[in-house]
C-alpha cells in the first residue's frame, strides 16, 4: 500500500482524517459511516480503510466480533491533531442549528445544551451586499439605525471587512458621513438602495490593520490552587496567556473576558483574571487584597 501522503487528492485525505477522527473520539470506525458520511461505494470505503492501515497500521485493528475497526493501544495520529475546540465547536453548532446533525463527524453525540444566544435579524440581502461591495471595492448607500440618533439616517460607507464581536456581526468600514473607520451592526442595516466604485482602501484603516496584546493571569487575590484552575482554564503558560487582537476590536474583547471595568467591583472567584499590561489600555488591576492599583509599575 502506498504511504506518500503527497500523491493523495483532498477528497482522499479528507476521508482519512474522518477515519482518525472517528477512532480517537469513538474508538471505531466502519465502512458504513464512510458510506453514510461521503456517499462512496462499499469498494471505494473498503480502499480507504486499507489505505489508512497502510499509513498508519498500528492504529486501528479488526474487531471480528464487533464487525469493526477499533483504535489500536499504540494509536498515533497521522492525518489530524486532535482538537477539543473542534469537537465542542461541532456540538455547539449542532445545539444552534448551524450544523446538521448528519453533517457532524461526531457519530454518537453526548447529551449536552447551551446557554441561548438571541438570534441577530441579519438579513441574507444585506450581507449578500455588504460582502459583494468588500468583493468589488464599492461604496454602499444604507439606512441604518444608530442608537445615538432617535431616527435612523441614510449614509454612505466604504466597508472592507466582517467582524464578530462574540455576539453580533459587524461591517468594518470608513464612514463618508463622519468620515472615519467604524463597526456597522448588520443587524441594524434597514435599508441598501444604492453602491458605487470607492476609492477607500483596507490599509488605511490603522485600528484594523495593528494588533495588541493582552496579557492575562489570574486574579491575584485567588488561592495557589484557585489560580492553578484559572490557568489550566485559559491555556496559560508561565502563569499568564497572551491574547492578540486587532485594534479595531479591543472594546469588544475586554468587554467579552470581563476586563472593561474595574475588577475589584467584583469577587475574586467570579472576576477570575486580570489584565497585566493595563496600562496600555487604562484599566486599573487588583492588588491581592483586592482592592484596584493602577497598573503593573504602580
Amino acid at each position: 500500500m502506498d504511504s506518500d501522503r503527497s500523491e493523495l487528492r483532498w477528497g482522499v485525505e479528507q476521508r482519512l482524517e474522518f477515519i482518525e477522527f472517528r477512532l480517537f473520539w469513538e474508538g471505531h470506525v466502519n465502512r458504513s459511516d464512510l458510506m453514510d458520511q461521503f456517499g462512496v461505494s462499499v469498494n471505494q470505503a473498503s480502499t480507504d480503510l486499507n489505505r489508512y492501515i497502510g499509513f498508519a497500521p498500528e492504529n486501528m485493528v479488526y474487531d471480528k466480533s464487533a464487525r469493526t475497526y477499533v483504535r489500536g493501544s499504540e494509536f498515533r495520529p497521522q492525518f489530524l491533531e486532535p482538537d477539543a475546540s473542534r469537537y465542542l465547536t461541532q456540538l455547539r453548532s449542532v445545539a444552534d442549528g448551524i450544523l446538521d446533525r448528519e453533517d457532524s463527524w461526531i457519530a454518537d453525540l453526548p447529551t449536552f445544551a447551551s446557554a441561548p444566544t438571541p438570534v441577530r435579524g441579519v438579513n441574507p440581502v444585506t450581507l449578500r451586499s455588504v460582502v459583494g461591495a468588500i468583493r468589488r471595492s464599492e461604496e454602499v448607500e444604507l439606512k441604518y439605525q444608530s442608537l445615538s440618533s432617535p431616527e435612523p439616517r441614510w449614509r454612505w460607507i466604504a466597508p472592507h471587512a466582517i467582524a464578530f464581536d462574540g455576539f453580533r456581526w459587524h461591517s468594518r468600514a470608513f464612514c463618508l458621513t463622519d468620515e472615519c473607520f467604524k463597526d456597522f451592526l448588520l443587524s441594524r442595516v434597514l435599508e441598501i438602495r444604492a453602491v458605487r466604485e470607492s476609492q477607500v482602501t483596507a490599509t488605511d484603516d490603522e485600528d484594523w490593520n495593528s494588533e495588541v496584546t493582552l496579557e492575562i493571569v489570574p486574579h491575584p487575590a485567588l488561592s495557589e490552587t484557585q489560580a492553578k484552575v484559572i490557568a489550566l482554564d485559559y491555556g496559560m503558560r508561565g502563569g499568564k496567556a497572551k491574547i492578540k487582537v486587532r485594534r479595531a476590536l479591543l472594546y469588544y474583547a475586554l468587554r467579552r473576558l470581563g476586563l472593561d471595568t474595574d475588577p475589584a467591583a467584583r469577587r475574586p472567584q467570579d472576576q477570575q483574571i486580570v489584565l497585566l499590561n493595563s496600562s496600555e489600555f487604562g484599566v486599573p488591576i487588583p492588588s491581592a487584597s483586592g482592592s484596584a492599583i493602577e497598573g503593573p509599575s504602580a
